[in-house]
């Protein structure tokens, strides 16, 4: 279905959307979260995961758009219009070593789970957000 206009997605539907790396190929991110919302059934969840630091897709630019980055106060703040503050948790995943390893394109295989595992708030890799749809 289509996230901005809700075609082909059924409302008050799902228990559980999970949405990965999926928002920053929507140029209208604010219509995305409502279809998200609309399709949720009173008090279903979203798990969604945004990117902060990252390369650009090149293939999906030219396919469909690579728009956005976020970091963890805009992914909140977008949430949070949508499904209201009290029903939002974001938290954030990286650090300095974890990014220069994306921005190089080494393999997970070649870092410590301590170098993957550390976080430093600074440096925002990936953003998760909780939302839930309010009774």
């Amino acid at each position: 279905g289509h996230l901005t206009t809700g075609e082909g997605i059924p409302q008050d539907a799902y228990d559980c959307i999970i949405l990965t790396q999926t928002l920053p190929f929507i140029y209208d991110v604010r219509a995305a979260v409502h279809g998200t919302r609309t399709a949720l059934k009173p008090g279903g969840t979203i798990l969604c995961t945004v990117p902060g630091i990252s390369q650009i897709s090149r293939e999906d630019m030219r396919d469909w758009g690579d728009w956005w980055r976020f970091t963890s106060a805009s992914a909140k703040r977008l949430f949070e219009e949508e499904y209201g503050a009290e029903n939002v948790e974001t938290e954030v995943h990286g650090n300095l070593v974890a990014a220069c390893a994306l921005l190089y394109g080494l393999a997970q295989e070649e870092l410590t789970r301590e170098e993957l595992e550390r976080r430093q708030d600074d440096y925002e890799l990936i953003v998760t957000v909780k939302a839930r749809r309010a009774e």
